[in-house]
């Protein structure tokens, strides 16, 4: 019995220790990448960190089943299920100066978006084009969830090795199959939480 406990203990700090390096990492990793309009990642590519794969989790919460929180220093979103559980995606997140939090309802769903970057977006990346049509190379992915009446989203990404970084503009990024996977469990007028840190 002593040595099971021991080992639970064990088990439990390397744990711990795991999470606590990997919400560092998360913390401090910031890409200095811009938009790549018309590349297509390949399969490879897509394939996230097993840390940012989509994953059922336990999740302490009063939310009710059915909302969205995005803990934007942990690089996760999570879509709560009740019963202490959520689903959780792995997303890439605003760089330093692009982040916030608040409280907002998803106001309409898109499949396939066009993408019309903000004159400010175009100020920073003059490359950029003044319009894109939805498409697999498209920098918005392969569906979006509208945040509210801000110029915000959630929505996919032709770059999925930003996932856990932050890189965008102020949105959230999920690889194209992750945000098709949410974009079919969540309607409109879904409550979305925006958090800059994780509530202890």
């Amino acid at each position: 019995m002593i040595n099971f406990r021991l080992f639970s203990l064990a088990v439990l700090t390397a744990a711990s220790v795991v999470g606590g390096s990997s919400y560092a990492l998360a913390q401090g990793r910031e890409m200095n990448i811009g938009d790549q309009p018309g590349y297509v990642p390949n399969a490879a590519e897509e394939e996230l960190s097993p840390e940012f794969k989509r994953t059922a989790v336990f999740y302490r919460t009063s939310e009710p089943p059915g909302t969205i929180i995005i803990s934007t220093s942990e690089r996760f979103l999570y879509l709560i299920q009740g019963n202490g559980r959520a689903l959780r995606y792995g997303i890439g997140v605003g760089r330093e100066g692009f982040q916030w939090q608040g409280l907002q309802k998803i106001s309409r769903k898109q499949e396939w978006p066009d993408w019309t970057p903000p004159p400010e977006m175009i100020e920073r990346q003059p490359y950029l084009p003044r319009f894109m049509a939805g498409g697999p190379g498209n920098p918005m992915g392969a569906r979006a969830l509208y945040l509210g009446a801000t110029v915000y989203r959630i929505h996919g990404t032709n770059q999925p090795q930003t996932i856990g970084s932050a890189v965008s503009s102020g949105c959230f990024r999920l690889v194209n199959a992750d945000i098709t996977d949410l974009y079919e469990r969540v309607p409109v007028g879904t409550k979305v939480i925006i958090r800059q840190r994780p509530e202890i």
